[in-house]
């Protein structure tokens, strides 16, 4: 979620606007004028700007240099439908992207996400150089205390000097983007940008004009033109996640910029030559979407001369004492506090959970824990709710004897509320993708959570399932329409 601040001296426009952003998980801050939009920007929360540039006597250039000014330097869209060529000039060379009224609200959504994107990728290579001089702890050490993690470490440390092409496989959380940062570290490049690219977040006629540029008047909107990533790459690395979901005739021009180490942006007559080491990564298995037709053989195979399978946190929980620890220590200390640690009853019920969102779903539980503790230690109380660290209870054995006071129905409640918490951590909260994990269309799915929301009682098992399903349940969500 961004907090985008909304510009515009029409009121109605003002709520259509933060509607459109809330419909995209999006929060606005809305005024009316050049002044009120100065004081919103004194801080540092806004992250992208929308607006016109006619605000009554007042111009949305004022709004835009206030905010080229301000320490967070927000991302800004100016929306016009009388600007003249002097007024884009000056946006576009102040930072701005340009959309005119009347616009379309994918249109306008789609720039959202590609500012939103840049504007990420500005913040990352700015921690990036301030690790690099020493000003910033904030990037975690390797945890290896698992056998395969040494392994994965090492061979890391033997390709990181060279500009061969890495592909790192594994669940979605596993730490991909981790590994990648860390190849790019321990390179050479280690003084040039680092620039990761998700691939399945930009709109599919788009994605062309990011990764390599456009000219001017490439299509329609290229007021002026823009390098791509592989540009803003150059001299450094190249982090392209979740690879699998890049459309077909994608793949066809990115195998060619691999091969000759040339791009040619959108619009344009010639090539440019760019030195950039790719890393790849994705949560797919490229083999069988190779077999399916879904990914070009020659793409997987030059993608693929080294690849480092990352397994998921569960398959070494070795890692994960280490891993909350060093989460500890971190915010810990972003929130001025004394160092904590874990009990031994957390620690032990952290080992024993799965992690289905795996290093990502354990960083946010810990960030969580030090919110809530008090003391030095982190209890299994400051955990999240007890349900989503219990794991589902274990199959009978078919010849050991039922103990007094067993509930089948209670058993197999408790297994069905584990699995559907499991579901929805592991799909991020969209529910219609959480009804698919288990095999169960939307309504399927709706129904068995209303017909579990009683407590289930003896069975331990309290009603997670129900706050995650309630949060954030919009009838109006597109994610979750069936």
């Amino acid at each position: 979620m961004a907090r985008v601040l909304v510009v515009d001296d029409q009121q109605s426009m003002r709520e259509y606007l933060e509607e459109l952003l809330r419909r995209a998980g999006h929060a606005a801050q809305l005024v009316a004028t050049v002044q009120a939009a100065a004081s919103a920007l004194e801080g540092d929360e806004i992250e992208l700007v929308i607006t016109d540039v006619m605000l009554g006597r007042q111009s949305g250039l004022d709004v835009l240099r206030r905010a080229s000014q301000s320490r967070a330097h927000p991302a800004v869209i100016v929306m016009t439908a009388y600007g003249t060529d002097e007024i884009k000039r000056e946006a576009l060379e102040l930072g701005a992207r340009f959309i005119t009224k009347p616009f379309k609200n994918d249109e306008l959504m789609q720039l959202v996400h590609l500012s939103l994107e840049h504007q990420s990728l500005a913040h990352s290579n700015e921690t990036l150089r301030a690790q690099l001089s020493g000003k910033s702890s904030a990037a975690p050490a390797w945890v290896e205390q698992s056998t395969v993690m040494r392994s994965i470490s090492a061979l890391v440390a033997k390709v990181a000097p060279t500009r061969t092409t890495v592909l790192i496989m594994g669940e979605s959380g596993v730490g991909k983007e981790f590994i990648a940062r860390t190849l790019h570290m321990q390179s050479p490049r280690v003084e040039a940008p680092f620039v990761p690219v998700n691939c399945a977040a930009i709109p599919e006629g788009l994605i062309e004009s990011e990764l390599f540029g456009h000219v001017r008047g490439a299509f329609t909107g290229a007021q002026g033109p823009r390098d791509g990533l592989f540009t803003a790459a150059n001299g450094g690395t190249l982090f392209l996640d979740e690879i699998g979901e890049l459309p077909l005739g994608m793949q066809v021009k990115l195998l060619r910029a691999i091969q000759e180490r040339k791009i040619r942006p959108v619009g344009a007559s010639r090539d440019l030559e760019v030195d950039v080491r790719l890393v790849a990564a994705t949560n797919r298995d490229l083999a069988a979407a190779v077999k399916a037709g879904q990914f070009r053989e020659d793409l997987y195979y030059r993608l693929n001369v080294i690849q480092l399978q990352v397994p998921p946190l569960r398959e070494r929980r070795e890692d994960i004492g280490a891993l909350a620890d060093q989460f500890l220590s971190r915010f810990a200390s972003e929130q001025g506090r004394t160092p904590l640690t874990l009990t031994a009853e957390a620690r032990r019920r952290l080992e024993a959970y799965d992690f289905p969102g795996n290093i990502r779903e354990l960083k946010n539980l810990i960030e969580r824990a030090v919110a809530l503790s008090e003391g030095s230690e982190v209890t299994l109380d400051a955990l999240p709710i007890s349900s989503r660290l219990a794991r589902a209870p274990e199959p009978l054995s078919p010849d050991a004897p039922l103990a007094p006071g067993f509930s089948l129905e209670q058993h197999l409640t408790a297994i069905e509320k584990s699995l559907i918490d499991r579901a929805l951590v592991q799909a991020h909260g969209v529910k219609k993708n959480a009804a698919a994990l288990l095999g169960l269309t939307f309504r399927q799915f709706r129904h068995r959570v209303k017909k579990l929301a009683e407590p289930v009682g003896a069975s331990g098992v309290d009603a997670n399932i129900d706050a995650n399903v309630d949060a954030g349940d919009d009838e109006d969500d597109p994610r979750d329409e069936p």
